[in-house]
């Protein structure tokens, strides 16, 4: 099975809203609390919006036999402010999704690498993946990619009450 990594452009809205909410219908499986199915003309509008801007969100999409079976997001943030206690490191979120009849076979490590590199072009010295801790497919596959624990992330709601003591 040949793997192509490219570019996205704007002929791959239709296939990256494909993409986004076939993944997004997986993830309400995992947790429907969490996880929902944002509608389908605001995910175009965003693809269109990405591809037509200055990026600061860079999509690279695979193909198996003319067909777009995966995508991976990279999104550049911020630098640290000169204030902050961090060193200074240009970094990124990285978001992947490949179709379930093709897990498994490599796309999503071609993806990776894809990103890592690309990152890599424009100064990103560090990948963030941020898992939800229900999407335990997720850790298993961005684990296997060389990614490790960076911390930990804990959330609260404003105005939700402490659960009682155990």
């Amino acid at each position: 099975m040949s793997i192509i990594i490219r570019a996205a452009d704007r002929g791959d809205v239709l296939s990256l809203v494909h993409l986004r909410l076939t993944n997004a219908e997986r993830h309400v499986q995992l947790d429907p609390v969490i996880y929902r199915v944002p509608d389908s003309e605001a995910v175009r509008r965003h693809f269109e919006e990405v591809l037509s801007a200055e990026p600061k969100v860079m999509i690279l999409i695979a193909e198996v036999a003319g067909e777009v079976v995966g995508m991976v997001e990279v999104v550049l943030l911020a630098d640290p402010l000169d204030h902050q206690i961090i060193h200074p490191r240009r970094a990124a979120e990285i978001h992947t999704v490949v179709l379930a009849g093709h897990r498994g076979k490599g796309v999503g490590s071609a993806l990776v690498v894809a990103a890592e590199q690309a990152a890599a072009e424009r100064g990103v010295s560090i990948l963030y993946a941020g898992i939800f801790a229900p999407n335990k497919e997720a850790v298993r596959f961005y684990s296997s990619a060389g990614f490790g624990a960076h911390g930990t992330l804990l959330s609260k709601e404003p105005g939700v009450p402490l659960p009682p003591p155990a």
